[in-house]
C-alpha cells in the first residue's frame, strides 16, 4: 500500500458572519450551532447524523472538486505553475497515472487514473476531462467513474459541467491559479445507473500573493432518491466566506476556509437547487447556488483545512465544528494507514458530550456513517450520505 507525506497541520479560524435567511431564501443561512435539542427517538438521531455529515460533505466535496479543477494529478510550483508529471503518457506514480491528451486521443483532453494500490493495478477512479477554450472563458465537461476496491466495473459515475470565466489557462485547460478566475459546476452522481446526488458549486479565486489564494465561493446540492429506510430526503447548502489556497514547497496545496450553512429534510422528490446569477467579487453577496424545498434542520460553520497531493486527500482537519441541535463534530485523519483504506478520515458526532454518531471513510469520502444507540448504518459515497 501506499506511503503518502502527511501534514501536521494547525490553525486558527475566525468565525465570519453575514446575514441569512430561511431554508429556500436567497441567502443560506450562516450561523452555526442552534439551539440544544438533542434527537431522541432513533429517526430523529438518524436524521441529525445524516445531516451533520452532509455538512461535512458539502465543504470537504467542494474543496475537493476546486482542487482537481485546479491543478488535477499535477503537482504545483510556488510560483502556481503546474508541474509536468510522467510526460503525460500514463506512468505510474505511486498510484496515480496522468495522460495529456486522454487515452482515447481526444483534442483538448486529459485523463488521471487513481488506483488503491501504489503499483497501478485496482483502479479506484477513472477522470477525463474535455475543455473548449475561447479567449478569457473555458468549458469543461468532466465524467468521473468510481470503482469499489478489486472490481473493474464502475459502481458509480460524476459526471461534471463546469464553466470558467476571467481566466487565463494552460495547455492542459487547467486555469493559471496565479491571475485569479471565477468558476461555476453543476454536477450529478449517478450510482448503479440512477441519479443519486445532484450538487453545484462556485468559486471566485483572486489573484495569488506569495504563493497564497484567497477564495470565496457558495453550494448546494441534495440525495435525488433518498434514504428509503427513512422515507425522506436531505439537503444542504452554505457559502465560504473567505478563504485561502497555499502552495506547498513539496508541491501540495492546502486549502483552508470556514463554511457556513444548513441543512435540509423533506419528503423524496421535494428538493431542488435554484439557480442565480454567477458572483465575480469576495464576498459572495447573493450566492448563485441555493436550495429549494423541505424543512430546515437548522445551521452549521465548519472549519476545514485540506492538504491534496497529487490531486488526493492527503489530510483532513476539522475541530469542534457547530452545527445544528447542538451537535458538535471534530475529524482526524489517520495517517498510519493508506489514503484507500476506509479507516483513513474517521469522525464523532456528539451532542453535550454524549456520543450521537461516528463516520469512517477513504480519501474519496467513501465509507460508512454509524448511529451510535440504534446501530443504525448509511453508505456513504463521494463525502455524502447516499442510502
Amino acid at each position: 500500500m501506499r506511503n503518502h507525506l502527511f501534514f501536521a497541520l494547525a490553525a486558527t479560524f475566525a468565525l465570519a458572519a453575514c446575514g441569512g435567511g430561511g431554508s429556500g431564501s436567497a441567502t443560506p443561512p450562516v450561523t452555526g450551532g442552534g439551539t440544544n435539542n438533542p434527537p431522541t427517538t432513533p429517526q430523529s438521531q438518524s436524521e441529525d447524523a445524516i445531516g451533520v455529515t452532509n455538512s461535512l460533505g458539502d465543504p470537504v466535496k467542494t474543496i475537493a472538486s476546486f482542487n482537481n479543477n485546479t491543478s488535477g494529478a499535477l503537482l504545483v510550483a510556488r510560483s502556481g505553475a503546474l508541474l509536468p508529471m510522467s510526460g503525460g503518457n500514463g506512468t505510474c506514480n505511486n498510484g496515480v497515472e496522468f495522460w495529456s491528451p486522454d487515452k482515447n486521443g481526444d483534442a483538448n483532453s486529459t485523463e488521471e487514473q487513481y488506483f488503491y494500490d501504489s503499483g497501478c493495478t485496482q483502479i479506484a477512479r477513472d477522470i477525463v476531462r474535455i475543455f473548449n477554450q475561447s479567449g478569457s472563458s473555458e468549458s469543461v465537461n468532466r465524467s468521473d467513474k468510481q470503482y469499489a476496491i478489486n472490481n473493474s466495473t464502475p459502481t458509480a459515475q460524476r459526471t461534471t459541467t463546469i464553466n470558467f470565466i476571467n481566466g487565463t489557462f494552460n495547455a492542459n485547460g487547467f486555469p493559471n491559479t496565479a491571475d485569479g478566475f471565477d468558476r461555476s459546476d453543476t454536477s450529478e452522481l449517478d450510482i448503479a445507473g440512477s441519479k443519486t446526488i445532484l450538487g453545484d458549486n462556485e468559486l471566485v479565486m483572486l489573484p495569488s500573493s506569495n504563493s497564497v489564494n484567497n477564495f470565496c465561493g457558495d453550494s448546494a446540492g441534495y440525495n435525488a432518491t433518498g434514504i428509503q429506510s427513512l422515507n425522506e430526503t436531505f439537503g444542504w447548502q452554505g457559502v465560504t466566506v473567505s478563504g485561502t489556497r497555499t502552495v506547498n514547497n513539496d508541491g501540495s496545496v492546502t486549502w483552508q476556509s470556514t463554511h457556513q450553512g444548513s441543512t435540509t429534510k423533506g419528503a423524496i422528490g421535494s428538493l431542488s437547487i435554484n439557480v442565480g446569477a454567477a458572483n465575480t467579487a469576495c464576498p459572495i453577496g447573493t450566492p448563485e447556488y441555493t436550495l429549494q424545498g423541505g424543512t430546515s434542520q437548522g445551521s452549521y460553520t465548519i472549519p476545514v483545512s485540506a492538504t491534496f497531493l497529487h490531486g488526493e486527500l492527503t489530510d483532513l482537519v476539522v475541530t469542534n465544528a457547530q452545527l445544528a441541535n447542538g451537535n458538535t463534530l471534530n475529524v482526524q485523519t489517520n495517517s498510519g494507514v493508506s489514503p484507500t483504506n476506509s479507516q483513513f478520515i474517521t469522525g464523532i458526532i456528539s451532542n453535550n458530550g454524549t456520543q450521537i454518531a461516528t463516520f469512517a471513510v477513504d480519501t474519496f469520502g467513501d465509507g460508512t456513517l454509524t448511529v451510535t444507540s440504534s446501530g443504525a448504518q448509511y453508505v456513504m459515497s463521494d463525502w455524502h450520505v447516499v442510502k
